[in-house]
């Protein structure tokens, strides 16, 4: 994603009900549908909108949330079902952009609004029993297509057809399905000093990442070093099971 890509609003969705949902949570705001005309947009997210787990979820780093209408699309023809915008619990459906693959720290102007890239959705056990779908949590993180949560640097309005330019991008282009998947961890360390934006959040979970990489680096090492079982044969390892 780079500096004048452009993109358009398909619905703008606040809550709808709030949903009974087992376990500590109890109740969740991830029902979303479209709301028409012009949404007023805050600090800490749009009119007529809320969070019920302010624990987990919510604040400024996460006031909006925007998914790619394209992977929405594509998860109905997986599921055979219809996503409709809101069911994946955004404010925002986006045509046009990549929107996994934002830029942390980029930023978007969206109507007379700026907002700035902030985070990735984690999928979590309410986003599982909404979906009613087997392994749903897993096979929404292994597809890494998270959406991508927003700041609200600059207060106004949102309403479906607007467009959405990007109008900065930071150069050291790490994006949010980087931060979710934690592939590099070398690079997410450079995220870490290179862009003053991260959440305390998101710094955690940049050293999550690195512990899980320390961790399977010292599991190798230990592998390579253990010693052959002195009582297996020599050539034992490469027996096929051929009888001879």
């Amino acid at each position: 994603m780079r500096p004048g890509d452009t993109g358009q609003v398909l619905a703008v969705c606040v809550v709808h009900a709030d949903l009974d949902v087992p376990g500590r949570v109890g109740r969740s705001a991830i029902d979303k549908r479209p709301r028409p005309g012009r949404v007023p947009v805050r600090a800490l997210g749009l009119d007529g909108d809320h969070v019920c787990n302010v624990e987990d979820h919510g604040g400024v780093h996460q006031a909006v949330y925007a998914y790619a209408d394209e992977d929405a699309r594509r998860w109905a023809g997986e599921l055979d079902r219809d996503l409709p915008a809101g069911w994946f619990g955004e404010n925002l459906r986006i045509e046009g952009l990549a929107v996994s693959d934002a830029v942390v720290g980029a930023r978007w102007t969206i109507g007379d609004t700026l907002l700035e890239v902030s985070a990735p959705r984690v999928p979590c056990a309410t986003f599982q029993h909404w979906a009613g779908e087997a392994k749903w949590v897993k096979r929404f993180a292994l597809r890494s297509d998270t959406g991508t949560y927003l700041r609200v640097l600059t207060e106004g309005t949102i309403g479906a057809g607007d467009t959405v330019s990007v109008v900065h991008v930071p150069d050291h282009g790490i994006t949010v399905r980087d931060v979710f998947t934690g592939a590099d961890p070398d690079r997410l360390a450079f995220l870490a000093t290179a862009e003053p934006t991260l959440s305390d959040d998101i710094r955690m979970q940049i050293e999550r990442h690195a512990r899980r990489q320390a961790n399977a680096d010292r599991a190798a090492r230990q592998r390579a070093d253990q010693p052959a079982d002195p009582a297996t044969p020599r050539g034992a390892e490469l027996d096929t099971g051929a009888q001879l």
